[in-house]
């Protein structure tokens, strides 16, 4: 299937791009953050990811069996879901957790509106919500620690925890350049795809390079985290507690790879400016005001439900087409009024 440039005309037609190739440009950038997950996490990394990929392309395959259709595992979107949503958990998330959350991400987040390209919600943050809410003791803050541990990594509370549950003296503490390092490193704890911020950004850019992703929803959503972190900060440097909230927690894997699915994001331009910034507004929202350190999922689910109103809002004007002089009707400015339809404009009237 060729994939064709939905916005004001002329549309673009990119030979030789498909669903099959924008799929695997997205699981081949998040190659970085899975090396740095495996690494630092080792097997526990190595069996959530394996357990979430191979469990969403069984229910891809039976869902599609179930609704007499041929399964279309070589395009590679339940491999991505599956990806996405290994990186989203934790490293010490029990089996039946991936699994569970792979039915639920295929079967209702997916396959119940129709399949590929029907979906409103991103199936991975459907899966996800539904782990959070089944396993929650699983998915809670104490499960990524563990006092007694070789790994060092996994002795330490997450970066996103320690940004709401600490005193101002600590956080101050808390930002500090061997912190950033670390984030750069991936030498954190956290969620898996979230170690990185190197990772993150290097396949985000291979993304971007690729025109397989829009540079409007990431820039937008980071830049409104950054700049709603500065105002609110409680230290003397608030561009610190900004820049924290940037690099730590799923802000920068949301923002490339999560907010940015073709399908539950808006198609026109401003359309996708306005959903990063309600995307990072929202998890701004939720990271000072509620009980969850993180809410870059409840952002992102949120605003796919908005995005019909937003692809309505922002239809840009067609190419050539001139607005009626002294309309004030919408359907009219952008020549979509049918015939014999008085819709009460100026130039009606």
């Amino acid at each position: 299937m060729k994939i064709m440039e939905v916005a004001s005309s002329p549309h673009v037609n990119f030979e030789g791009y498909s669903t099959r190739s924008m799929m695997w440009d997205v699981i081949i950038a998040l190659a970085p953050a899975v090396f740095v997950a495996v690494w630092y996490f080792g097997w526990s990394a190595v069996e959530q990811i394996g357990l979430c990929v191979l469990s969403c392309m069984v229910f891809e395959a039976f869902f599609s069996f179930l609704r007499g259709r041929k399964p279309t595992l070589d395009d590679g979107s339940a491999i991505l879901t599956g990806l996405i949503l290994g990186l989203s958990l934790p490293w010490s998330a029990p089996w039946q957790a991936p699994v569970f959350g792979s039915l639920i991400a295929i079967g209702v987040g997916k396959m119940a509106y129709g399949g590929l390209g029907q979906n409103i919600f991103n199936p991975a943050m459907v899966g996800r919500a539904f782990i959070m809410i089944s396993f929650a003791s699983a998915m809670g803050s104490g499960a990524y620690v563990v006092t007694q541990h070789e790994n060092s990594i996994l002795t330490r509370p997450t970066p996103m925890t320690m940004l709401k549950d600490t005193s101002d003296s600590g956080i101050a503490k808390f930002i500090d350049s061997e912190s950033f390092l670390r984030a750069l490193r991936g030498e954190r704890n956290g969620s898996l795809g979230e170690a990185s911020v190197f990772a993150l950004v290097f396949g985000g850019c291979f993304l971007l390079m690729r025109k397989t992703i829009s540079w409007r929803i990431p820039i937008s959503m980071l830049a409104t985290i950054f700049v709603l972190g500065a105002l609110v900060s409680p230290l003397e440097h608030p561009m610190e507690y900004g820049l924290a909230h940037l690099l730590n927690g799923a802000a920068l894997l949301g923002a490339f790879f999560i907010a940015t699915d073709p399908v539950t994001s808006p198609i026109t331009p401003r359309g996708k400016i306005y959903f990063g910034i309600g995307v990072g507004a929202l998890t701004m929202l939720f990271r000072l005001f509620s009980g969850y350190p993180e809410g870059v999922m409840f952002a992102v689910l949120l605003m796919n439900a908005v995005v019909p109103f937003l692809n309505n809002m922002t239809i840009p004007k067609p190419f050539g087409a001139e607005n009626p002089s002294g309309s004030t009707c919408r359907r009219c400015q952008l020549g979509l009024k049918k015939v014999g339809v008085n819709c009460g404009s100026k130039k009606e009237k």
